[in-house]
């Protein structure tokens, strides 16, 4: 039975189409995936669903849901209010976005279940969040970015609708997490959901969609089975080390969530970057990886031990120079809140290099945009607001913000989460000159695969300690720690049985 039916979908903004003629259909227990590369169309083509639209975007063409218009040739229905949630429940890309930080989840879990007759136990089992009572009284903010992608799938579950959208929902989740995605989702879709699966994962889409359609600069390519699919190219290239002094070090280094070390979720680190090298870290969500970027970046203050640049010691964010400012740069996992809606993003890019290296205006703007379009963001794009960008724009965006600095050290938080396997190919092209020139780089990813094309060493956490390291080869085909051989195995997306689901609390210490 086909719950939604979209028949030559046009989105326009002024004379600038961003959907041109698109058409599918969802059917109930099955996933229909739509993929491309970013700002292709798909959030614009997924949010017609809902009746819903950028401002200053005008919907045209039909788009039915459970036999209602929502979509027809005058634009948005009137029936269109009365989807969201009940019928259609749509989860955002980035998270942070549709969680409330003001709010306990368990608190709106809740609420959304008596607004909408839903099951807030089946949600959070079905998007692999425990239910226990210390889990459900935690605020967003307690959350690594992969929890809180699982947090947001529990809140729409929670709706019982009979749609789900889900945009880019393996972004941030190790490969243990991102398997046991799969089997849920097929799960889900048994029940006779429909799920629309928007995502450039290629591996996840093969495992789980039955409809693919392919889209580019707003228009389907393709469609059909999942043998429409490129082949996904092959990024493990090892990385080659060497014994040089290191240009960033920490060390002991532990940190908590609160005051007087309670919730520690970070314990005696130890790690050693030098000029040229790429460090990879690893690890389940909730590890300790965001952390670990956080302590180095100066911006988590409760931390205990020392890291240092140039065997110097360097002090939290707020305490740094410019210079030091300018050497340790940090792009971080979810940047849609790190840029101000207010702005043109090409100029916010610019500033950086006109605050952190006295460059003119129009000398620091024509490098902004001459590296953004290197990482394939053109100059029409990048002059428009953040909103207006798509997730994977904006994260090609905030590289480029770091990369103006001319960083030494340069931390890499999950920036690739949200691109294609072009848009991964430029950032790695671009981060690759960056080891060449000297700089250090720090990459923390859940792919190992990807961080194998990079780093020159990897790192391993679980529960905030490190638990193995070395050669990304030697991890990849021999590792010796049960997790890293876990990881390694549940990157292959398939038939496999799904992992057990693990808590989201990692600390090995009760609350006091």
């Amino acid at each position: 039975m086909s719950l939604v039916r979209v028949d030559n979908l046009t989105a326009t903004a002024g004379d600038t189409y961003l959907v041109d003629g698109v058409s599918f259909e969802v059917v109930a227990g099955e996933v229909t995936a739509l993929v491309g590369a970013s700002g292709s169309g798909k959030t614009t083509s997924a949010l017609a669903l809902l009746g819903d639209h950028g401002d200053g975007v005008r919907l045209t063409g039909r788009v039915e849901v459970a036999g209602e218009a929502v979509v027809d040739g005058n634009g948005v229905t009137a029936a269109a209010a009365g989807m969201r949630g009940r019928v259609v429940a749509y989860m955002p890309q980035h998270p942070g976005s549709a969680l409330n930080p003001a709010r306990r989840i368990g608190t709106t879990l809740r609420e959304l279940a008596k607004l909408h007759a839903g099951n807030p136990d089946e949600a959070v089992r079905a998007a692999q969040v425990p239910g226990d009572r210390a889990t459900l009284k935690r605020f967003p903010h307690q959350f690594s970015g992969g929890q809180r992608q699982r947090v947001a799938l529990a809140q729409a579950l929670t709706c019982g609708p009979d749609v789900l959208v889900l945009d880019e929902p393996s972004t941030g989740l190790d490969s243990i997490t991102r398997l046991q995605l799969v089997h849920e989702l097929r799960d889900l879709a048994a029940t006779g959901l429909g799920i629309l699966l928007l995502s450039h994962d290629l591996d996840l889409v093969r495992a789980l969609a039955a409809r693919v359609v392919i889209l580019d600069a707003g228009r389907v390519v393709t469609s059909g089975s999942t043998e429409v699919l490129p082949p996904a190219p092959d990024h493990a290239v090892p990385g080659t080390s060497g014994d040089r002094r290191p240009l960033l070090k920490a060390m002991n280094v532990s940190a908590a969530l609160r005051p007087r070390g309670r919730d520690v979720v970070l314990r005696d680190v130890d790690l050693a970057v030098p000029a040229g090298a790429c460090l990879g870290v690893v690890g389940r969500s909730g590890s300790g990886k965001t952390t670990l970027a956080r302590c180095l970046a100066g911006l988590h203050e409760r931390m205990a031990g020392a890291v240092l640049l140039d065997d110097a010691p360097l002090p939290v964010l707020r305490k740094r120079n410019r210079e030091q400012h300018r050497r340790v740069q940090y792009v971080w996992q979810e940047v849609r809140g790190s840029f101000d809606e207010r702005r043109p993003v090409d100029q916010q890019v610019a500033r950086t290099a006109q605050r952190l290296r006295a460059l003119a205006p129009d000398q620091a703007h024509a490098e902004a945009v001459a590296t953004l379009a290197r990482l394939g963001v053109a100059a029409i794009t990048a002059a428009r607001p953040p909103s207006r960008l798509s997730g994977g724009e904006l994260q090609r965006a905030a590289l480029a913000r770091a990369v103006l600095a001319h960083p030494d050290v340069l931390i890499c938080d999950e920036i690739t989460t949200a691109l294609d396997d072009r848009g991964t190919a430029l950032v790695l092209d671009l981060l690759s000159e960056l080891k060449s020139r000297g700089a250090a780089l720090i990459w923390i990813g859940h792919d190992l695969g990807l961080v194998a094309a990079l780093a020159d060493e990897v790192l391993v956490l679980d529960g905030g300690r490190v638990v193995e390291q070395g050669p990304p080869a030697t991890l990849t085909t021999a590792p010796q720690h049960p997790l890293t051989q876990r990881l390694v195995a549940a990157a292959r997306l398939g038939d496999q049985e799904p992992p057990p689901v693990l808590s989201l609390d990692t600390r090995s210490e009760p609350r006091r």
